[in-house]
């Protein structure tokens, strides 16, 4: 189904979104558009390898920009769009809300209707094909250790953040675009997402940097909160799976399946360092227990049987991603030759 379409990926300067616009290019004969508004978060020029590239092009706008959007969809016919357009850092939705309710709620609003729209005046057969594909996090299903139960696409949703409560709310505007107007959707909800270029402010680079240049690690409350950790580049393949074989209207739940304390991560990074950098320290000596974070969910346990049935597999462990990340970061950083 995508070996020669047209793709409108939102947030495609982010983390996930650079690597779904670079497999679409790499690996496929798509032809891409990217829009994305340029937050803190985004680094375009980790597309710099493929902005030649005269299947691809960029435009600097948000999915909030009603005009612009539809303008966007007219000139370049989206047959597929991927939603990744997002506001993702918890820590800065509980200090400040605003934003993550103005990209997810507001830009996801703004986004699907002018889809709806676009998509009402195509032809029968293109409106078939068409698929309108909504990126979410696990976290819309809430702590696993209030109920004891593994989520999976048919749970309730429980948000306990303003960041999670933000990708429920666009979730639930996705099911009734499509419960009430028609427009095919997909919706995937995936883990902790993590590899090479993850943003300074997510956990993993940020361990990394404080303990190269011998700073405090702090860990949130006695660190035994528990998260499933996706290899980025899995989870593309995990949206590719859905797009091309998914059933519209449905939710599938894309994560590995294996937790992870995250004291255990962040003492697992350590070790890392301790091979790739040695000091004469231990890199696990650094770190201090803090105050724990308001509202923060011990454990997300999701069940992605559902994307499995479709034939998709994590191809990655923890262990290997960990160990390419760390040493990505390390190189990229003159650490490493």
């Amino acid at each position: 189904m995508l070996a020669s379409m047209r793709v409108l990926v939102t947030g495609g300067a982010g983390f996930i979104g650079r690597y779904c616009v670079r497999y679409l290019l790499n690996n496929t004969n798509c032809h891409v558009c990217n829009l994305d508004s340029l937050t803190y978060a985004a680094d375009l020029s980790r597309l710099s390898s493929i902005s030649a590239n005269p299947r691809y092009r960029f435009v600097h706008a948000s999915t909030a920009d009603a005009k612009l959007v539809a303008g966007v969809l007219e000139a370049f016919q989206p047959q597929v769009v991927i939603n990744l357009a997002a506001e993702t850092h918890v820590d800065n939705s509980i200090a400040q809300s605003r934003a993550a309710i103005a990209s997810n709620v507001m830009g996801t609003h703004v986004l699907l209707d002018a889809c709806r729209l676009y998509w009402q005046g195509l032809s029968p057969t293109a409106q078939r094909a068409f698929r309108f594909h909504q990126v979410s996090t696990d976290e819309v299903f809430g702590d696993y250790a209030d109920t004891g139960e593994v989520a999976n696409e048919l749970s309730a949703y429980r948000p306990s953040s303003p960041y999670s409560a933000s990708k429920a709310a666009a979730d639930h505007l996705v099911r009734a675009w499509h419960r009430t107007y028609g427009l095919p959707v997909l919706l995937s909800t995936a883990s902790n997402n993590y590899g090479p270029g993850l943003h300074a402010e997510k956990l993993m680079p940020m361990v990394i940097k404080r303990a190269i240049v011998g700073e405090t690690i702090g860990l949130y409350g006695n660190g035994l909160q528990e998260r499933d950790w996706l290899y980025v580049e899995d989870h593309i393949a995990a949206i590719m799976t859905i797009i091309t074989g998914g059933e519209v209207g449905h939710t599938y739940v894309v994560s590995t399946g294996s937790r992870v304390t995250n004291k255990a991560l962040v003492h697992n990074i350590c070790a890392l360092l301790d091979e790739f950098v040695p000091r004469d320290y231990r890199y696990a000596e650094l770190v201090q227990n803090v105050p724990d974070r308001p509202g923060h969910d011990q454990i997300y346990a999701t069940d992605s049987r559902s994307t499995r049935q479709l034939g998709w597999q994590p191809a990655t462990t923890l262990p290997q991603g960990l160990r390419n990340t760390v040493h990505t970061y390390l190189r990229e950083g003159g650490l490493l030759a």
